[in-house]
């Protein structure tokens, strides 16, 4: 990740260097430590005068512990990304198959993002079971060895989601630990596994979570949290920064989304070498079907982030169109 002390800045004398260091090195460590944002000249953007946005998390006395800083400006170095992905899906609008889609890339080796309509909402469905899992990790922090309780799925849950993409699930009348839940919830998607979990869920803790990142906190018993694809990303990117869970949660966290079995979004046209960490959720209605997927890319030296949300007809064609992007966004990385 490109530091934010590393700026370039052009330089006189050598005494004149030593004076602008120490008066910037103030000014700079006053500003992060009052939370603010920075303005900045960042030479891979001209004269363009960026500010990087701060989020630290609050609610402790003496401590105020970084999450996020980012670069309010789209990086130049993934401009061609960002050309090739709107041709693209300006082409797939045309032809019929996309309605609209919302795409954030972020590059961790440089901190550079491009969006694409990043700032629309669409509907998560699955993908939110991201911030569950991280609420159960969450809850063991307060309470460790609730990973180990083990619940009895006795009953069946009513639901009216018609699911296009299926995989394992939990056995009626089979026990099964919390982890042994979070992992189906997440490496299968099981919404049975989801649902017995959410029978212990701490709501308040699954609420802060949003409030922490800066978000709306979600109302329980809705059907829908309505969420853009740069939102979205934060719960990724806090797993891949270990900026929120401990290192040992969030490597747990990231291991049991490397564990998914849906290989038909953002995985599909990778290579089989590449380990990626992912999550996808079905949502929208039967006139409007939406697929959307979040993923950590671990590619060589360049690990990057992709959240892709679309919404068109077919879900299948969606699934589809997130590996068509996917694509192209790993052949111009």
């Amino acid at each position: 990740m490109k530091s934010i002390f590393s700026k370039k800045i052009s330089v006189g004398p050598c005494i004149v260097a030593v004076l602008i260091s120490i008066g910037g090195t103030y000014w700079v460590s006053s500003v992060l430590g009052n939370g603010q944002s920075i303005s900045s000249s960042n030479p891979e953007k001209g004269s363009l005068a960026c500010n990087y946005e701060i989020k630290r998390l609050e609610g402790y006395r003496y401590i105020r512990p970084l999450m996020f800083v980012e670069d309010e400006c789209e990086s130049e170095g993934l401009t061609l990304i960002k050309q090739r992905v709107t041709k693209l899906i300006d082409e797939l609008k045309g032809s019929g198959d996309l309605i609209s889609a919302s795409v954030y890339l972020k590059s961790y080796t440089k901190n550079e993002w491009m969006g694409i309509n990043e700032n629309e909402k669409f509907s998560p469905g699955s993908l939110l079971k991201v911030p569950v899992l991280i609420a159960f990790l969450k809850m063991n922090e307060k309470r460790p060895g609730i990973l180990d309780q083990t619940l009895a799925y006795s009953h069946p849950f009513p639901s009216n989601k018609t699911v296009a993409f299926l995989s394992n699930q939990i056995i009626l009348g089979h026990k099964y630990t919390v982890r042994d839940l979070l992992t189906y919830m997440i490496a299968y998607s099981d919404n049975n596994a989801t649902n017995l979990l959410n029978t212990i869920i701490d709501v308040n803790v699954f609420k802060k979570i949003f409030t922490d990142f800066g978000l709306e906190a979600p109302e329980w018993n809705s059907s829908n949290y309505p969420i853009s694809s740069k939102d979205y990303s934060l719960f990724i990117r806090a797993l891949y920064n270990a900026s929120y869970l401990s290192i040992e949660d969030s490597e747990l966290a990231t291991e049991l989304l490397a564990k998914s079995d849906f290989k038909m979004g953002l995985a599909k046209d990778l290579p089989d070498y590449l380990r990626i960490a992912h999550k996808f959720g079905e949502g929208g209605n039967s006139n409007e079907p939406e697929v959307s997927e979040s993923a950590i890319i671990y590619l060589e030296n360049k690990p990057y982030s992709l959240t892709v949300m679309t919404k068109g007809k077919e879900k299948q064609r969606l699934a589809q169109i997130l590996s068509q992007i996917s694509d192209v966004v790993f052949q111009n990385m």
